[in-house]
C-alpha cells in the first residue's frame, strides 16, 4: 500500500481539512476542537525524510498511541499531524525493526480502530470505523487531493507548514492537549522543537487563549510561573517581571520583529501563539533589554478550510464585546491566504468609576508556493480608559507598607483618562535557494500615540494617608525594525550543521516631555477612602496633544549575528556556537520649553560582541539535557520622571546567564526543569534622596519546574513552580549587599487544569480551574518594607455542542479571583499594584 502511494515521488502532503469526530449517537466527542485547534490530518515527508523504497529503523514501545506517534515522527523523520481527538484514549502494541515508514505507521495503528488507505495515486483517506455520522454512515476523514511538488521544500508551501529553514506559515503543531506548541521560534535560529531547544521555551496556543478568554498578552502569561505582572489590571499597560527582571511590553516582538508591537498592551484577537523564551536573548534576537526573557507574538494565518467565527462576550460589571474572525485561501493550490480579526468592547469594569473601550483590527495576508513565501500584517487598535487605576503608589521610607485597599475601590478621579491609538505594518519574505537553505528578509514600522491624565501617589502613613499630584503624559512612540538573513542545513562528513547569519537594524523614537505636573497643588487623600476632586477641577480641553511633542530620546540598535548548531548521532548531540555584535546609539534631548529645547542632552554610542554557547544532549528520544551561556548588551537605564535626576541616561550594561536543564516527554505530558543564574547591573531610586542610579549588581539564582499536556484522557494540566533567590551585590558602600531584590518573590506557583466530564454524565462539558500563588516580597532595598503573599483562584465551565448548521458552538464561563480577595499583586520597581477583584467573563462562539 505504501509503495503505491510513494512510488516515484519524494514528498507527499495532505492539505488540512475540517474534521468533526462524533460518538455513536452522532454527537461531537468531548474535547472536540474546531479546524485549526485539531489541525486536521497532514502527512508530509520533508527533505530529510526517507525517499521511496528506503526503510527506517523503528523502536517504539507499547503504550499510549499519542506517545508512539510522537516517537514515530522523530525516528522516521516524518511530519505527522493528526486530530488528537482520534488518538486521545488509544494504545498501541508498538514495534521494533526496520520498516517502510508507512508500513510502520500501519503496524502502529493495528488494533486501534484507526486505518488509512490509498484512494488513488494522489489521495489518502484516513478511516475510523467507530465514528459514525448522524445518518449512520462511516465518518471517514477525507483528505484533499495531494499535489506533488518535487523536493521537500514544497511541503511547507502546500501544507502551510514552513520547511525547517523557514518560519513563514503555520507555527509548530500543538502538543497533546492543545494548550502549548511542540516548538517555538527561537529568534535567529528559526523554529525549533522544545526537546531540541537549549532554552526554556513555551508557546501558548490560540486554543488556550480562547478557552481562558484572555483579552491581552498579560492575561496569557498568567500561565507561566516565571512571569509576574507589575502593572494594575485596569491601567493602560501590561508590564512584566520575568525571572525577576523587568520586561516591558515595549520589549515584545511581533513575528520576530521588535519595537513594532503595541508598547503598552497587545490584544489577543489577531494572535495564533504567544511564545516566551526565558533568559537573555542577545544572540537570538538582538536589540536591547529583555534580560529576563523574550515574548514573541505569532499572528494568525488563514487555514486551508474557510473560517467564519463570531464571539460575543460579557465582562463584569457591564462590558460587552464582539469578535469576528474570518479566514480564506485562494488560488489553484490555495497559495493566497487572508485572515481578518476585528473586535470591539466597551463598558464599565468591576473597578468603580473605571470604564474601558477597546477596538482591534488585524489583517494578515500570506502567499506560499514551492520556494517562495511571504506574509504581510496590518494592525490597528485603540484603547480609551476612563479613570484608569493609578499605576504607581510609592511608599515613603520608614513606614510599613499598608494593607491593600479594596480591589473595587478606585483612587483615581472620574475625570482622569488614558486614550491611545496604535498602527502597525509588517512584512516577511522567504526564498528557498536550496531545499534546506532559505534567504529571508523582514521589516515593520509602528506608531503609538497616548494622551494621559493620571494621579501619582506617595503613601505617607500606614493608615493609607497619601499625597496625590496630577500630571499629564502626551506621548508618541515610533518604531522600525529591518532584518535580513540566511538559514541553511547541511552535512560535512558525519557532522550536521544548522547555520544562520542575520543582520538587524532597529529604531525606537520617543516624542514626549515625560510626566508634566500641573500648577494645581498636590492634595491629601487616603487610598482606603480617596478624595474625589469635582468635575472641572482640571481644564483638559487645552492639554498638549501626543502628536505635537518634541523628540525626547532616540535609540538605534544595529547588529550582526552568526550561529551554527552542530549535530551528531541523529541529533542526539546538538552544540550551538555563535554571537552577535551590537552597536547601540542612544540620544536624549532637552524637552522643557526654553531656548535650549531640542538641544542634545546626553548621548552615547557603544558596541560589543555578545557570545553564546548552548548544548543539548539527548540520550533517549524523549529525554534531553541542555545548558547555555548567553550574554546581552542593554541600553542603560533612564531615570524616571519622579526622580530628582529625571531623564538622566546611563551607559549600557552587560547581563550574563548560565543555565542547565532537562526535558522529558512522556508522549502526552512533558516535564521540564531549569536551573539558572542571571547577573545584571541594577538601578533603583533611593527613597531617601529620590535619586535614581545604577547602584550595584542584581544576581538572580533560580530553579523552575514546568508541566504541560494531557496527563490522562480528558484531563489537561499546564503550570509549574519557580523558586528564585534574588540578591543585591556590590551595592554602593556595600549598604545593601546580600539583601533581597525588591519586587521579586522567592516562590511563584501557577497551575491551570481542564477536566472533560464523561459523555454519559454531561457530553461536551469541561470544567476548568486555575490557582496562582505569589510569595511575600520586599518593597525597598533595605528589606524593611514588605508586602504579604497572595493566592488567587479562578474557575470556569466550557460547553461544546453542534449548532443548527452542523458546526460547533462553544459556550464559556470564567470567574477570576473567585474569592474576591484584595491584595498587592506586585511591589516591583519601587511601586505597588493592586490585583483585580472578582471578575465574571461569559462568551459564546459560533462558526458559520
Amino acid at each position: 500500500m505504501a509503495g503505491s502511494v510513494l512510488a516515484g515521488v519524494s514528498m507527499l502532503v495532505m492539505a488540512p481539512v475540517a474534521v468533526q469526530a462524533r460518538d455513536s449517537q452522532g454527537q461531537p466527542t468531548r474535547g472536540s476542537r474546531t479546524v485549526e485547534e485539531r489541525t486536521a490530518n497532514i502527512l508530509a515527508l520533508d527533505a530529510s525524510a526517507p525517499r521511496a523504497g528506503e526503510r527506517v529503523a523503528l523502536a517504539i514501545p507499547d503504550g499510549p498511541l499519542e506517545a508512539a506517534l510522537v516517537a514515530f515522527t522523530e525516528q522516521a523523520n516524518v511530519k505527522l499531524v493528526y486530530a488528537t481527538d482520534l488518538t486521545a484514549r488509544l494504545r498501541t502494541a508498538g514495534l521494533t525493526g526496520t520498516f517502510d515508514p508507512l508500513d510502520g505507521l500501519g503496524q502502529l495503528l493495528a488494533g486501534t480502530g484507526l486505518t488509512f488507505r490509498a484512494a488513488g495515486t494522489s489521495t489518502i483517506t484516513l478511516v475510523n470505523p467507530s465514528y459514525v455520522q448522524l445518518g449512520g454512515e462511516p465518518a471517514a476523514v477525507a483528505l484533499e487531493e495531494l499535489h506533488v511538488a518535487g523536493q521537500g521544500q514544497g511541503a511547507g508551501a502546500i501544507s502551510g507548514l514552513p520547511p525547517r529553514s523557514g518560519t513563514v506559515g503555520q507555527p509548530p503543531v500543538p502538543y497533546a492537549g492543545g494548550q502549548v506548541g511542540t516548538g517555538t521560534r527561537v529568534g535567529l535560529l528559526g523554529n525549533r522543537s522544545v526537546l531540541k531547544t537549549p532554552f526554556n521555551v513555551t508557546g501558548y496556543t490560540e486554543t488556550l487563549i480562547k478557552d481562558q478568554q484572555a483579552r491581552s498578552v498579560g492575561e496569557v502569561l498568567l500561565n507561566n510561573p516565571s512571569v509576574r505582572s507589575d502593572a494594575p489590571p485596569f491601567s493602560e499597560r501590561d508590564s512584566y517581571f520575568i525571572r525577576g527582571f523587568s520586561v516591558t511590553n515595549l520589549d515584545t516582538a511581533f513575528d520576530g520583529l521588535f519595537y513594532i508591537a503595541n508598547p503598552r498592551r497587545s490584544f489577543t484577537e489577531g494572535l495564533e501563539r504567544v511564545e516566551v523564551l526565558l533568559g537573555p536573548t542577545a544572540l537570538l534576537s538582538g536589540g536591547t533589554g529583555r534580560v529576563g526573557g523574550t515574548i514573541n507574538l505569532v499572528p494568525k494565518r488563514a487555514y486551508d478550510e474557510p473560517l467564519t467565527r463570531v464571539t460575543t462576550s460579557y465582562f463584569s460589571d457591564s462590558q460587552f464585546g464582539t469578535h469576528l474572525d474570518v479566514g480564506r485561501r485562494f488560488g489553484t493550490f490555495k497559495e493566497w491566504g487572508v485572515r481578518f480579526n476585528g473586535a470591539y468592547r466597551n463598558g464599565d469594569t468591576p473597578l468603580d468609576k473605571n470604564a474601558i473601550e477597546v477596538g482591534v483590527a488585524a489583517l494578515g495576508i500570506d502567499y506560499r508556493n514551492d520556494r517562495f513565501r511571504a506574509s504581510f500584517d496590518f494592525n490597528h487598535s485603540t484603547q480609551n480608559i476612563t479613570a484608569p487605576t493609578s499605576l504607581f503608589n510609592a511608599v515613603a521610607p520608614g513606614i510599613p507598607v499598608p494593607r491593600a485597599p479594596n480591589a473595587r475601590r478606585n483612587t483615581a478621579n472620574a475625570f482622569e483618562y488614558n486614550d491611545s491609538r496604535y498602527n502597525m505594518a509588517a512584512g516577511r519574505v522567504e526564498y528557498d535557494i536550496l531545499p534546506d537553505t532559505t534567504l529571508y528578509a523582514a521589516g515593520g514600522l509602528s506608531r503609538y500615540n497616548e494622551d494621559f491624565l493620571t494621579s501619582n501617589y506617595r503613601v505617607t502613613r500606614s493608615t493609607g494617608l497619601a499625597t496625590n499630584a496630577l500630571a499629564i503624559q502626551p506621548l508618541e512612540l515610533q518604531g522600525f525594525t529591518g532584518e535580513v538573513g540566511l538559514r541553511s542545513a547541511f552535512q560535512t562528513g558525519f557532522i550536521g550543521h544548522q547555520f544562520t547569519v542575520g543582520a538587524v537594524q532597529a529604531v525606537n523614537k520617543n516624542y514626549s516631555r515625560g510626566f508634566v505636573p500641573f500648577a494645581l497643588p498636590s492634595y491629601q487623600t487616603n487610598i482606603y477612602n480617596p478624595v474625589d476632586l469635582p468635575s472641572g477641577s482640571v481644564a483638559t480641553a487645552l492639554f498638549p496633544r501626543s502628536d505635537r511633542q518634541p523628540l525626547f530620546t532616540e535609540l538605534y540598535a544595529s547588529s550582526v549575528a552568526v550561529a551554527d548548531t552542530l549535530s551528531l548521532g541523529d541529533d542526539r548531540f546538538l552544540l550551538t556556537l555563535g554571537g552577535r555584535f551590537q552597536d547601540i546609539d542612544l540620544k536624549s534631548y532637552v524637552t522643557r520649553p526654553g531656548p535650549t529645547q531640542g538641544n542634545l542632552a546626553t548621548s552615547y554610542q557603544q558596541g560589543r560582541f555578545s557570545p553564546a554557547i548552548a548544548l543539548v544532549v539527548r540520550p533517549f528520544e524523549n529525554l534531553s539535557f541542555y545548558g547555555n551561556y548567553i550574554e546581552s548588551l542593554d541600553a542603560g537605564p533612564t531615570a524616571p520622571a519622579t526622580a530628582v535626576n529625571s531623564s538622566e541616561v546611563f551607559a549600557p550594561v552587560v547581563s550574563r546567564q548560565k543555565e542547565v536543564g532537562a526535558k522529558y516527554d512522556f508522549g502526552t505530558v512533558s516535564l521540564t526543569t531549569s536551573l539558572f543564574e542571571i547577573e545584571q547591573p541594577s538601578a533603583f531610586t533611593d527613597p531617601a534622596t529620590n535619586r535614581f542610579a545604577v547602584s550595584g549588581l542584581q544576581r538572580n539564582r533560580g530553579i523552575e519546574f514546568n508541566l504541560f499536556g494531557e496527563v490522562v484522557p480528558g484531563v489537561r494540566l499546564l503550570g509549574g513552580i519557580t523558586l528564585i533567590d534574588a540578591k543585591l551585590v556590590n551595592t554602593v558602600g556595600r549598604q545593601f549587599d546580600g539583601r533581597a531584590v525588591p519586587g521579586v518573590p522567592d516562590t511563584a506557583f501557577n497551575l491551570y487544569g481542564e477536566v472533560d466530564l464523561p459523555p454519559w454524565l454531561a457530553p461536551g462539558l469541561t470544567l476548568t480551574g486555575r490557582a496562582i500563588y505569589t510569595s511575600s516580597m520586599f518593597y525597598d532595598q533595605a528589606n524593611t518594607q514588605s508586602v504579604p503573599d497572595w493566592t488567587r483562584f479562578d474557575a470556569g465551565l466550557r460547553y461544546t455542542f453542534e449548532g443548527a448548521n452542523g458546526k460547533p458552538v462553544v459556550m464559556r464561563a470564567t470567574v477570576q479571583n473567585i474569592l474576591d480577595d484584595s491584595y498587592w499583586a506586585s511591589a516591583a520597581r519601587g511601586y505597588l499594584a493592586v490585583g483585580a477583584p472578582r471578575t465574571v467573563i461569559l462568551s459564546a462562539t459560533v462558526d458559520f
